[in-house]
């Protein structure tokens, strides 16, 4: 997978594991990365599946439909280049914490709906329930932060709830973030999410 990898400047085990939107690019998230932890090691990954031209991790049907099938390819092929980059770059492969916006927020959810061990924490701005009818790993002591607008068009409030239910259901431990705006990134809910992982992580 196409991706950048920068080493941690100091003693930090931590990688931040960076998921662009639809139509981004291993270089969008990088200054998430240094406001939420400018210690951690840094992989930011670009999406193998191409819309009209525009990267994404994994394909859809429609608007808020995802084809079910390449989520989970995606999802596993995601998850074994996370083992393979570890051996490559040497860094903790148990120490990885996501940060993702929206598809990318969504592929992250997935790994932690198919892969427990993938992930030591997740930040989730503007995502989806990736699946439903399964039943989740146990996520016990995973800790997730989830960002969402009240206004957004593409991810309702009653989705949010439902993502964050299922999580908890799996005993993850979940922080929810809403602040009055769409599905756009703001500022707002990173200087929120990098408050959250100062104190979870």
């Amino acid at each position: 997978m196409k991706h950048l990898y920068e080493k941690a400047p100091g003693a930090s085990k931590t990688t931040l594991l960076l998921l662009h939107g639809t139509g981004g690019n291993e270089y969008d998230l990088l200054p998430l990365a240094k406001c939420i932890d400018p210690e951690a090691a840094v992989l930011s990954v670009r999406g193998n599946v191409l819309e009209h031209g525009m990267p994404r991790f994994f394909r859809r049907l429609a608007e808020g439909v995802f084809d079910e099938a390449d989520l989970l390819f995606r999802t596993q092929e995601l998850n074994q280049f996370l083992d393979q980059a570890a051996e490559t770059y040497a860094f903790d492969r148990n120490q990885v914490i996501a940060i993702g916006y929206s598809n990318g927020a969504n592929i992250a959810a997935s790994l932690l709906f198919h892969h427990p061990r993938a992930l030591h924490g997740a930040l989730l701005h503007h995502p989806m329930v990736p699946r439903r009818g399964i039943e989740l790993p146990d996520l016990t002591g995973t800790p997730v932060f989830i960002a969402a607008g009240t206004n957004d068009p593409i991810c309702a409030d009653v989705e949010t709830k439902e993502l964050q239910a299922l999580l908890e259901h799996a005993n993850a431990d979940v922080s929810l973030y809403w602040l009055n705006d769409g599905h756009r990134l703001t500022t707002e809910e990173v200087e929120a999410a990098a408050r959250w992982y100062r104190t979870a992580l």
